[in-house]
């Protein structure tokens, strides 16, 4: 056998993709090297090698997908290597290829004329590929008349073997290990379909204010989502949460100091199921089913960046800082859409949110149920342009049972989440209507500064009556991500909290500051201080200024 079949024989797993061989270019200079004398035994001496070879790569692989293995059985031989439309003379494998294809007839190429050298090789592919060349080698040995190896070259593939044995034995303990912990943790996993996902808050915070009928306190909430998935592209939250958070005591009655995590289901640790919800795709779009604790930003994007932290503890301390007002209009039971226009990959991307959630839909009562008791229904056009900036209008249609909360976050009761008193209790004590108008945008200009803000305007009139009312909203914040260090965010967010329009006095000015330090990759402390100038929209009263310090635990 010629020094050139041998040289090709030796880089012959590089181009089929063996990584265990890169060490091959060395054997190759060894062979090289060796007598130009002809091998004639060399089908006797490595028989059970390749033998073992193909029955490993044919046994280790069970769980490779079947479209791999049929996709070989689509490719065709090609007699020249001019033949594949992706390989050219300049490539660093060419001269080897196209040894492999016109001398030895062992390299196949893909229906449409491509070979695809830069595509990762399965096992399959990488074990009919070697039977292949194998089986033509054979073939010139069985038609050779002379010998064709010596005592010496037989010397330097042992050498050469002995030499690799360590790197062999290496890598076959890594996957001997890798198989011993796969194998244990598949033996004891929670779930082949769930996994866990926690998060504690623990919070010290007080009322700092003239007018301070508080004490400091401290506070704590959990959540334990159980996240199950039964196709890889679903989502099914089962979340259980427990705290014992009640909002600070503001004068005038109001909601404005509300923060994301005094939004508990209880107030003594009581363990209840605050959301369950299912997600699952639909093309490009994506629905969202809600069978309890469901709320409108759970499937509408809500466009503020670093604020929004889904009424966790790695977002804004505030409700009213983490995402615009009209998001908190209802709740409960329903689902939503999010249909996404043209490519996923385009600049220009834009999409329609639409979705439906009732406050009462598990009641069965009067003035109650899915489309008799409180509802809310959302439409909102998104457009992202680039990956930078992005608009989104909203409008929401409510209905409001007697005595409701405008921004009630579904808990159909007289307790609103976020807004002054005024701009809640609407209506007259009667039900009545909501249409509401917002307008979202967040700019990123580089990757240390995020900005992003909202306008919201909401027209009441009453069911019974002339009870007809306007509240307004408005904020702006700025944030920077990985300020001092990866992972922390400075955020600073002003505006007016909700306001009745028709009062007349000062408006509820919300001015807010954190920042979110970053101890570990699963706790981070945030301190802030948020100032609340004419809580209540009363006039000369007394500001309120909350100071806290909120440690976040995520598991």
């Amino acid at each position: 056998m010629s020094n050139r079949l041998w040289k090709n024989l030796v880089l012959l797993p590089v181009f089929l993709g063996a990584n265990a061989l890169a060490s091959s270019s060395v054997m190759a200079a060894e062979i090289l090297n060796a007598s130009d004398s002809k091998a004639a035994n060399i089908a006797t001496e490595q028989p059970k090698v390749n033998q073992q070879l193909l029955a490993q790569a044919k046994t280790d692989e069970n769980r490779v997908l079947v479209s791999e293995v049929s996709s070989q059985d689509s490719m065709s031989q090609v007699t020249s290597v001019s033949q594949f439309s992706d390989v050219q003379p300049t490539d660093w494998a060419f001269q080897a290829l196209q040894s492999l294809v016109e001398r030895y007839g062992c390299i196949a190429g893909y229906p449409n004329g491509t070979y695809r050298g830069n595509r990762a090789l399965t096992r399959y592919e990488f074990a009919a590929g070697l039977n292949a060349c194998l089986d033509r080698v054979n073939e010139l040995i069985a038609t050779a008349t002379a010998d064709l190896v010596t005592k010496q070259d037989l010397a330097t593939l042992q050498r050469l073997q002995e030499e690799f044995s360590a790197e062999l034995a290496t890598l076959r303990g890594r996957v001997d290990s890798l198989e011993a912990r796969t194998a244990e943790l598949e033996a004891n996993q929670f779930s082949t379909t769930t996994k866990l996902v926690g998060e504690a808050v623990f919070a010290v915070t007080d009322n700092f204010g003239n007018n301070d009928n508080n004490n400091t306190v401290f506070q704590n909430r959990v959540r334990l989502d159980l996240q199950s998935s039964f196709t890889g592209k679903d989502t099914l939250h089962t979340r259980i949460a427990a705290g014992n958070s009640t909002g600070l005591t503001l004068p005038n009655g109001t909601f404005e100091g509300t923060q994301t995590f005094n939004l508990s289901p209880s107030t003594n640790n009581s363990a209840f199921i605050d959301w369950l919800s299912y997600y699952f795709p639909l093309g490009n779009s994506q629905v969202y089913i809600a069978a309890n604790g469901g709320i409108h930003s759970d499937y509408a994007p809500t466009l503020n960046p670093y604020f929004e932290g889904f009424d966790g503890g790695n977002g804004a301390l505030s409700t009213f800082a983490s995402e615009s007002p009209i998001y908190r209009i209802g709740g409960g039971v329903g689902g939503g859409v999010n249909f996404v226009f043209g490519k996923s990959n385009a600049a220009f991307q834009p999409s329609l949110t639409v979705g439906y959630l009732a406050s009462q839909g598990n009641n069965p009562g009067a003035r109650a149920g899915l489309f008799e008791g409180n509802y809310a229904a959302l439409a909102q056009l998104n457009l992202n342009v680039g990956d930078r900036l992005s608009f989104a209008a909203t409008y929401v249609h409510g209905y409001h049972n007697a005595g409701t909360a405008l921004f009630d976050l579904g808990g159909a009761g007289n307790v609103g989440v976020v807004g002054t008193a005024q701009a809640n209790l609407v209506g007259g004590g009667n039900p009545y209507n909501s249409n509401s108008y917002g307008f979202e945008a967040a700019f990123k200009p580089s990757n240390k500064l995020s900005i992003s803000g909202f306008v919201l305007y909401s027209d009441i009139s009453g069911v019974v009556g002339n009870n007809n009312d306007e509240v307004w909203s408005y904020g702006l914040g700025v944030a920077l991500p990985d300020f001092g260090r990866q992972g922390n965010v400075l955020g600073i967010f002003a505006g007016a909290q909700p306001y009745l329009g028709r009062i007349g006095g000062d408006r509820p000015y919300h001015i807010e500051g954190f920042y979110k330090y970053r101890v570990s990759d699963n706790i981070s402390i945030t301190p802030g201080l948020i100032w609340l100038t004419n809580p209540g929209q009363v006039a000369n009263s007394d500001n309120a200024i909350i100071g806290t310090l909120r440690t976040t635990f995520t598991f």
